[in-house]
């Protein structure tokens, strides 16, 4: 069987590629396993510094395979399955790039909104195409509804309208849209930038982000008092703090 995602792991980034041109890139059930898979080892892996999540062919991801999806019951849905590739993808310690060349629809922007950093071509585009077919974009709301401002959310998931890069990136979507002959050197800038952060540093900082606030401020100072305190003590910093008193780059940094 011809695998459907790739992983290379070099200079410190792990490359996942959906590589299923001939149906656009859609969540088949074999792509959706070795997508999760693929992301499973590259987490697991202390070389790879930062996971690009790639694609060959024209389109980034249609999202469901609808081939696969026609005649089956609510059991046999892919849909069941989804979840477990955005959760990795949100909770990876390690940070995640989309690099987008190409349109991605539904469950394609759901891996978008995933992502930590998305950089696209400015000729890509984007929608919530659920509604047109008759079903609901519930699972990647998960993903997309924090990232979206909620004016533009309700009117793109209810409208199932296309929209361009630059709207993507102005809505929160994606953070950069760039000329197609730019994408390489975009994607390459905010990968040096990832590697530059300390990986103990990168992943707490994640965590941070997604985590959910207490209502008293107090506490969430207090909280956030003692995750200082541990960092700062921690062997991670200290070797930060003593690089840039001697003027040098940190151990982990890429030209180190």
């Amino acid at each position: 069987m011809t695998e459907l995602v790739h992983l290379d792991v070099a200079d410190g980034v792990a490359t996942v590629t959906l590589d299923s041109p001939a149906n656009r890139n859609a969540l088949s059930a074999q792509l959706r396993r070795e997508l999760l898979a693929h992301l499973a080892t590259a987490i697991a892996d202390d070389a790879a510094r930062v996971i690009v999540l790639a694609h060959t062919g024209t389109v980034f991801c249609s999202g469901m395979d609808l081939k696969e999806s026609r005649g089956a019951s609510a059991q046999d849905q892919g849909v069941n399955e989804f979840p477990a590739i955005l959760e990795r993808i949100w909770t990876s310690p390690t940070p995640v790039l989309a690099r987008l060349e190409g349109p991605a629809r539904a469950g394609g922007v759901g891996l978008v909104a995933a992502c930590d950093i998305a950089v696209a071509a400015e000729d890509a585009s984007f929608a919530f195409s659920e509604v047109r077919i008759g079903v609901v974009p519930a699972i990647i709301s998960v993903t997309v509804l924090p990232r979206l401002l909620p004016r533009a959310a309700h009117e793109l998931f209810l409208t199932g309208e296309t929209f361009d890069a630059h709207t993507a990136a102005r809505i929160g979507l994606i953070n950069s849209a760039v000329p197609g002959f730019d994408l390489d050197a975009e994607v390459h800038r905010y990968v040096e930038m990832l590697r530059r952060g300390a990986p103990g540093a990168l992943a707490a900082t994640k965590e941070l982000l997604h985590r959910e606030q207490p209502a008293a401020l107090g506490e969430r100072f207090e909280q956030m008092l003692a995750l200082s305190a541990t960092f700062f003590a921690a062997p991670e910093a200290q070797e930060g703090m003593a690089a840039f008193a001697a003027k040098r780059p940190p151990s982990w940094a890429p030209d180190s």
